[in-house]
């Protein structure tokens, strides 16, 4: 354990201007504070913020960051208070400690929304100031060194797994890859023991064989540089174990079929000398295709540059090098911790310089609830990258397979909201294709779109499935509160009374409901039926109840879809929100139809004369009278058609010409039976109305190689 004076001198070393008072002050106390405290080791409580303190004066942090990591538990695990530390230490020192104190009284919660909701605490209070993030990656290093003292494995897995998942990705994000390799590793560790074990016998093997040869390459590769007057210092790096099980996970290789496990980095003094030593390398030998980047013209977010490729170097070796400058190996290694400036700029702006930081706050806004935020963050925090560009040059980092949306969400939240279409390298593309690294997106928006629901199936980023998922969650409770609204409407009327907004609020309590658009959407949504509501208001409404339950299905087909004023009309709800057209029967616009209230799901549209109504006879409450209540053509919608076409040459081609013509357009067509002779077909078309694939139907029979062409049913 690190002694008073030492900890002292480590400051001062590194900053003489450092509060040396303070830094006493706080380690007495937190040594007070923790009193008899022990860990899981046996050892003093305090001796964990004096290590963490430790680790952080060997980033060189300035004197508040080091007083807020001896006091960072007192809050959480003493009888001190933020207002005691306030007084003893100053408001920062006070502000600092609460970003890293986890949240209290989250006793009821599950742990999965105990860690989401302190992982929410944290994101605010380090896009304010990154120096809680700092104090809490080194927090969180000690306690993996520490860990294995912890008795129960499912705790220590479960710690590891965070660490994965949430920690060792900040420290990338942030450029501290020295924190995040032993992140890794030490949740490798806990989480693939024998794994690791394999890969670190392999790599010390490979070590005490190579070491020689290590040497060798780096003496040449020091010597053809320096030959052209070029200053270089060369050093080689193995990656570590962590890294090497992943790529081997990742494509799927053995051990001996990886190229880069060794990298060697060579630093010179500026950035021309950066691009020269590249020529020189590439002309010396030969290089590899395709493993060749420029991190330096295209920095990666956490503002790593340098040079990276990878060439069939001295005695044939293939060999990774990274070149870089020492400003830039200083970021590499140490990020936003090598350009300390908090004496000369204020940490709140340093903070918000991160553009992912504000993405994860654009998530914590639009989740809905602490476990959707930590799956989106999740997301958010990739590893694998691409980079493509606005057309202005603007660089945009995105995960591995990202789509044109997730482009447009990156660039603003509102582009993402009205996307429509999108330009990749000057050609159109579906919004679900993926993006390749050095593509230049363009996005096309209209201010009449919105977000689809299908766009959660192939958005990638955290961000975009937090817009797309906040968008559906409030476009459906609003479809099914104008649902429900509409259903109590005709409920009312088939029951003779007059719709009163008055009579529900005074059944509000009853249904368990806080408004009325609670109650209109548990209606829409099929929790209740108008009826159920209607009785409520009006006890002393006629009782059906002797009424036969089974209705036969004829009688309730005579019932049903006359279009009558007790109807509910359809306009304006979105499909696939609070209204859903059954791919059964594909209803359309003039068809006569039917709703059959599903719980949880709204109501599901049929024609009346579907054969699939036969299995909802027996539940007469489920059937909702449905109008459509729309202007012909103006939205398309899908008519299934039944077709026989001669087996000859050109007879699809025409075919689809006719349909064409007829302004139909083919969404889907599928070959359900073949023959010598004959093709029968599933031909799904876009069409306005009835009327519309009525018209269709009309031409296609006119044409000689077709034997039949009906309106497909089921």
């Amino acid at each position: 354990m690190i002694r008073q004076f030492e900890l002292v001198e480590r400051v001062k070393s590194y900053d003489p201007g450092a509060d040396e008072d303070a830094l006493n002050r706080a380690y007495v106390y937190a040594m007070k504070a923790h009193g008899a405290q022990t860990r899981a080791s046996g050892d003093p409580y305090f001796s964990h913020p004096i290590e963490v303190a430790g680790i952080l004066t060997e980033l060189k942090l300035d004197d508040s960051s080091i007083i807020t990591a001896l006091l960072h538990d007192v809050v959480e695990d003493t009888d001190a208070s933020l207002e005691d530390l306030e007084a003893k230490f100053g408001a920062e020192i006070a502000r600092l400690v609460d970003g890293v104190t986890k949240l209290g009284r989250l006793e009821l919660q599950s742990e999965e929304t105990k860690h989401a909701e302190n992982f929410r605490k944290l994101l605010v209070a380090m896009s304010e100031d990154i120096r809680v993030l700092l104090v809490k990656l080194a927090d969180r290093l000690h306690n993996m060194r520490t860990l294995h003292f912890i008795g129960s494995e499912e705790k220590r897995r479960r710690i590891a797994r965070e660490t994965m998942d949430i920690y060792a990705p900040l420290a990338e994000r942030i450029g501290m890859h020295g924190f995040k390799d032993q992140l890794e590793d030490l949740a490798f560790a806990e989480l693939n023991r024998d794994g690791r074990e394999s890969v670190l016998a392999r790599l010390d093997f490979l070590r005490g064989q190579g070491q020689d040869l290590s040497d060798r390459i780096i003496g040449e590769l020091c010597e053809t540089l320096s030959a052209e007057g070029i200053e270089v210092s060369v050093s080689g790096r193995m990656k570590s174990p962590y890294s090497v099980w992943r790529k081997m996970q990742r494509k799927n290789i053995t051990f001996e079929q990886l190229s880069d496990i060794m990298a060697f980095r060579i630093v010179v003094d500026n950035t021309g000398d950066c691009y020269h030593a590249l020529g020189l390398l590439h002309s010396h030998y030969p290089v590899v295709p395709g493993r060749f980047k420029d991190y330096i013209s295209t920095p990666k977010p956490n503002g790593y540059s340098s040079l990276h490729t990878t060439i069939i170097g001295p005695e044939r070796h293939r060999i990774e090098v990274q070149i870089r400058t020492h400003q830039m190996h200083e970021i590499a290694e140490y990020g936003v911790a090598a350009h300390w400036q908090y004496k000369q700029d204020s940490p709140q702006v340093e903070g918000r310089q991160y553009r992912w930081m504000r993405e994860l706050l654009d998530i914590l806004e639009h989740a809905d609830n602490p476990e959707e935020f930590l799956e989106h963050t999740k997301l958010e925090m990739f590893q694998d990258q691409v980079f493509c560009f606005t057309p202005k040059g603007a660089v945009i980092a995105l995960p591995s397979g990202a789509t044109p949306v997730d482009f447009a969400y990156a660039v603003h939240s509102e582009v993402g909201d009205t996307c429509v279409g999108s330009k990749v390298n000057g050609r159109m593309v579906q919004l679900r294709a993926p993006l390749q690294n050095g593509d230049q997106v363009e996005i096309i928006t209209s201010r009449a779109q919105t977000p689809s629901p299908d766009w959660e199936q192939f958005v990638v980023s955290g961000k975009a499935k937090a817009r797309v998922r906040r968008f559906v969650r409030l476009k459906q409770l609003e479809q099914y509160t104008e649902l429900g609204r509409q259903i109590l409407q005709k409920s009312f009327r088939q029951e003779g009374y007059d719709f009163s907004e008055k009579g529900l609020a005074s059944v509000l309590k009853r249904f368990k409901s806080e408004s009325l658009g609670e109650l209109f959407a548990a209606v829409g949504q099929g929790h209740l039926t108008g009826r159920e509501v209607v009785m409520a208001v009006f006890p002393g409404a006629r009782d059906d109840a002797a009424a036969p339950k089974v209705v036969p299905l004829a009688r309730a087909r005579a019932r049903h879809g006359k279009g009558r004023e007790t109807s509910v009309p359809i306009k304006g709800l979105i499909p696939g929100m609070a209204v859903h057209y059954a791919h059964c029967c594909h209803p359309l616009p003039g068809d006569r139809i039917v709703g059959i209230v599903t719980t949880g799901k709204g109501v599901t549209v049929h024609t009346i004369d579907c054969d699939t109504l036969e299995s909802f006879h027996a539940t007469p409450e489920r059937w909702v009278d449905l109008s459509w209540d729309v202007d012909d053509g103006v939205e398309q919608r899908i008519g299934r058609l039944h077709v026989i076409v001669a087996n000859e040459p050109g007879s699809l081609g025409g075919l689809s010409t006719i349909i064409g013509k007829s302004g139909g357009n083919i969404n889907n067509l599928k070959i359900t039976n073949r023959s010598v002779d004959f093709f029968e077909i599933l031909i799904d078309v876009e069409v306005g109305n009835v009327k519309h694939l009525t018209n269709i139907i009309a031409a296609l029979r006119a044409m000689p190689v077709i034997t039949s062409v009906e309106r497909a049913r089921g």
